[in-house]
Protein backbone atom coordinates (compact mmCIF):
# COMPACT_ATOMS: atom_id res chain seq x y z
CA UNK A 1 0.00 0.00 0.00
CA UNK A 2 1.77 3.16 -1.10
CA UNK A 3 2.48 6.35 1.78
CA UNK A 4 -0.54 8.99 1.80
CA UNK A 5 0.36 12.44 -0.11
CA UNK A 6 2.84 14.29 2.48
CA UNK A 7 1.39 17.58 4.02
CA UNK A 8 3.34 20.72 4.21
CA UNK A 9 2.58 22.92 7.58
CA UNK A 10 3.65 26.34 6.29
CA UNK A 11 3.93 30.14 7.36
CA UNK A 12 5.10 32.76 4.72
CA UNK A 13 7.39 33.79 7.84
CA UNK A 14 9.71 31.17 7.93
CA UNK A 15 12.35 31.29 5.86
CA UNK A 16 13.25 27.28 6.06
CA UNK A 17 9.32 27.53 4.67
CA UNK A 18 10.38 29.46 1.64
CA UNK A 19 13.08 26.81 0.95
CA UNK A 20 11.09 23.99 1.49
CA UNK A 21 8.85 25.42 -0.90
CA UNK A 22 11.28 25.89 -3.42
CA UNK A 23 12.73 22.16 -3.30
CA UNK A 24 9.32 20.58 -2.91
CA UNK A 25 8.99 20.37 -6.66
CA UNK A 26 11.80 18.12 -7.69
CA UNK A 27 10.37 16.21 -4.83
CA UNK A 28 7.00 15.48 -6.51
CA UNK A 29 8.67 15.36 -9.71
CA UNK A 30 10.70 12.22 -8.93
CA UNK A 31 7.43 10.62 -6.54
CA UNK A 32 4.74 11.66 -8.75
CA UNK A 33 3.02 13.06 -6.21
CA UNK A 34 1.95 15.86 -4.51
CA UNK A 35 2.19 17.13 -1.57
CA UNK A 36 -0.85 19.29 0.37
CA UNK A 37 -0.02 22.90 1.49
CA UNK A 38 -1.61 23.59 4.73
CA UNK A 39 -1.68 26.90 6.11
CA UNK A 40 -0.89 27.26 9.81
CA UNK A 41 -0.19 30.66 12.02
CA UNK A 42 3.32 30.06 13.65
CA UNK A 43 2.86 32.63 15.77
CA UNK A 44 -0.55 30.40 17.47
CA UNK A 45 1.62 27.19 17.00
CA UNK A 46 4.66 29.28 19.09
CA UNK A 47 1.65 29.92 21.79
CA UNK A 48 0.56 26.41 21.84
CA UNK A 49 3.81 25.02 22.61
CA UNK A 50 5.40 27.75 24.59
CA UNK A 51 8.07 27.67 21.93
CA UNK A 52 10.37 30.79 20.35
CA UNK A 53 11.69 31.82 16.96
CA UNK A 54 15.07 31.00 15.73
CA UNK A 55 16.09 34.29 15.65
CA UNK A 56 15.82 34.19 19.78
CA UNK A 57 16.61 30.70 20.71
CA UNK A 58 20.19 31.21 18.73
CA UNK A 59 21.01 34.44 20.19
CA UNK A 60 23.94 34.27 22.11
CA UNK A 61 25.12 31.03 21.27
CA UNK A 62 28.54 29.82 20.11
CA UNK A 63 28.70 28.22 16.98
CA UNK A 64 25.30 27.41 16.88
CA UNK A 65 24.39 29.99 14.24
CA UNK A 66 27.18 29.56 12.00
CA UNK A 67 26.35 25.66 11.47
CA UNK A 68 22.72 26.43 10.74
CA UNK A 69 24.57 28.36 7.73
CA UNK A 70 26.26 25.64 7.15
CA UNK A 71 23.65 23.13 7.38
CA UNK A 72 21.31 25.71 4.97
CA UNK A 73 24.53 25.86 2.68
CA UNK A 74 24.04 22.14 1.94
CA UNK A 75 20.50 22.13 1.42
CA UNK A 76 20.36 24.25 -1.15
CA UNK A 77 23.74 22.54 -3.20
CA UNK A 78 21.33 19.53 -2.31
CA UNK A 79 17.84 20.69 -3.68
CA UNK A 80 19.25 23.07 -6.41
CA UNK A 81 17.43 25.75 -4.37
CA UNK A 82 18.43 29.29 -4.84
CA UNK A 83 19.30 31.46 -1.38
CA UNK A 84 16.49 33.47 -0.15
CA UNK A 85 17.15 37.21 0.40
CA UNK A 86 16.95 38.54 4.11
CA UNK A 87 13.15 40.27 4.53
CA UNK A 88 14.75 43.70 6.36
CA UNK A 89 11.26 43.68 8.61
CA UNK A 90 11.57 40.29 9.67
CA UNK A 91 9.51 39.27 12.08
CA UNK A 92 6.89 40.12 10.32
CA UNK A 93 3.35 39.59 11.25
CA UNK A 94 1.76 37.08 8.95
CA UNK A 95 -1.66 37.17 10.54
CA UNK A 96 -3.52 38.47 7.14
CA UNK A 97 -1.06 36.96 4.89
CA UNK A 98 -2.12 33.37 6.12
CA UNK A 99 -5.85 33.96 6.55
CA UNK A 100 -5.61 35.45 2.95
CA UNK A 101 -3.85 31.97 2.07
CA UNK A 102 -6.80 30.32 3.68
CA UNK A 103 -9.47 32.46 1.43
CA UNK A 104 -7.32 31.95 -1.54
CA UNK A 105 -8.06 28.07 -1.25
CA UNK A 106 -11.51 28.94 -0.97
CA UNK A 107 -11.20 30.93 -4.12
CA UNK A 108 -9.24 28.53 -6.24
CA UNK A 109 -6.00 30.62 -7.03
CA UNK A 110 -4.00 28.54 -3.48
CA UNK A 111 -1.22 27.91 -5.49
CA UNK A 112 -0.93 31.09 -7.46
CA UNK A 113 -1.03 32.71 -3.96
CA UNK A 114 1.52 31.09 -2.31
CA UNK A 115 4.33 31.49 -4.48
CA UNK A 116 3.51 34.97 -5.09
CA UNK A 117 3.32 35.78 -1.24
CA UNK A 118 6.62 33.87 -0.54
CA UNK A 119 8.24 35.32 -3.50
CA UNK A 120 7.32 38.75 -1.69
CA UNK A 121 8.95 37.90 1.36
CA UNK A 122 11.94 36.01 0.55
CA UNK A 123 12.69 36.64 -2.86
CA UNK A 124 12.01 40.42 -3.35
CA UNK A 125 11.39 41.19 0.53
CA UNK A 126 8.68 43.55 1.58
CA UNK A 127 6.83 44.83 4.88
CA UNK A 128 4.34 42.44 4.23
CA UNK A 129 2.21 42.99 7.65
CA UNK A 130 1.76 46.51 6.14
CA UNK A 131 -1.72 46.63 4.24
CA UNK A 132 -1.46 48.72 1.68
CA UNK A 133 2.08 47.29 0.85
CA UNK A 134 0.77 43.76 0.28
CA UNK A 135 -2.34 44.70 -1.23
CA UNK A 136 0.04 46.35 -3.97
CA UNK A 137 2.93 43.34 -3.98
CA UNK A 138 -0.30 40.74 -4.65
CA UNK A 139 -2.08 42.85 -7.02
CA UNK A 140 1.18 42.94 -9.18
CA UNK A 141 1.30 39.44 -9.37
CA UNK A 142 -1.99 39.25 -10.82
CA UNK A 143 -4.07 38.16 -8.12
CA UNK A 144 -7.34 39.83 -6.81
CA UNK A 145 -5.43 40.95 -4.09
CA UNK A 146 -8.53 43.18 -2.85
CA UNK A 147 -11.12 40.16 -2.66
CA UNK A 148 -8.72 37.86 -0.64
CA UNK A 149 -7.79 40.23 1.85
CA UNK A 150 -11.85 41.18 1.98
CA UNK A 151 -12.04 37.63 2.24
CA UNK A 152 -9.62 36.74 5.00
CA UNK A 153 -11.71 38.90 7.41
CA UNK A 154 -14.65 36.31 6.89
CA UNK A 155 -15.47 34.09 10.15
CA UNK A 156 -15.25 31.07 8.27
CA UNK A 157 -11.59 31.91 6.92
CA UNK A 158 -10.28 32.95 10.25
CA UNK A 159 -12.22 29.35 11.81
CA UNK A 160 -10.11 27.29 9.37
CA UNK A 161 -6.73 29.37 9.79
CA UNK A 162 -7.44 28.21 13.67
CA UNK A 163 -8.37 24.72 12.87
CA UNK A 164 -5.20 24.21 10.47
CA UNK A 165 -3.10 25.85 13.30
CA UNK A 166 -4.73 23.79 16.52
CA UNK A 167 -4.72 20.53 14.32
CA UNK A 168 -1.19 20.85 13.78
CA UNK A 169 -0.22 21.18 17.75
CA UNK A 170 -2.32 18.20 18.33
CA UNK A 171 -0.61 16.53 16.11
CA UNK A 172 3.12 17.38 17.30
CA UNK A 173 4.19 20.29 15.71
CA UNK A 174 5.88 22.70 16.96
CA UNK A 175 7.10 25.28 14.42
CA UNK A 176 7.27 25.54 10.75
CA UNK A 177 8.21 23.76 8.38
CA UNK A 178 7.03 20.50 9.69
CA UNK A 179 5.08 17.78 6.62
CA UNK A 180 3.28 14.81 7.84
CA UNK A 181 3.07 11.33 5.97
CA UNK A 182 0.31 9.96 7.70
CA UNK A 183 0.81 9.86 11.14
CA UNK A 184 4.75 10.17 10.68
CA UNK A 185 6.02 14.12 11.69
CA UNK A 186 9.44 15.42 10.54
CA UNK A 187 10.22 19.03 11.23
CA UNK A 188 12.45 21.13 9.27
CA UNK A 189 13.84 21.49 5.67
CA UNK A 190 16.60 18.77 5.85
CA UNK A 191 14.16 16.18 6.98
CA UNK A 192 12.78 16.45 3.46
CA UNK A 193 14.63 13.47 2.35
CA UNK A 194 13.57 11.62 5.30
CA UNK A 195 10.12 12.70 3.77
CA UNK A 196 10.75 11.82 0.26
CA UNK A 197 12.08 8.00 2.21
CA UNK A 198 8.92 7.44 3.66
CA UNK A 199 6.67 7.93 0.65
CA UNK A 200 8.92 5.60 -1.03
CA UNK A 201 8.48 3.23 1.98
CA UNK A 202 12.32 2.97 2.55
Amino acid sequence: MSAPAPQFMFDFGSPNAFLSHKAIPAIEKRLGIKFEYVPVLLGGIFKATNNRSPAETLAGIKNKREFQSIETDRFLKRFHVEPYTWNPFFPVNTLNLMRAAVAAQFEGVFEKYIDSAFHHMWVEPKKMDDPAIALAALTTSGLDAKRLFERAGEAEVKAKLIENTQSAVDRGAFGSPTFFVGNEIFFGKEQLRDVEEMVLGK
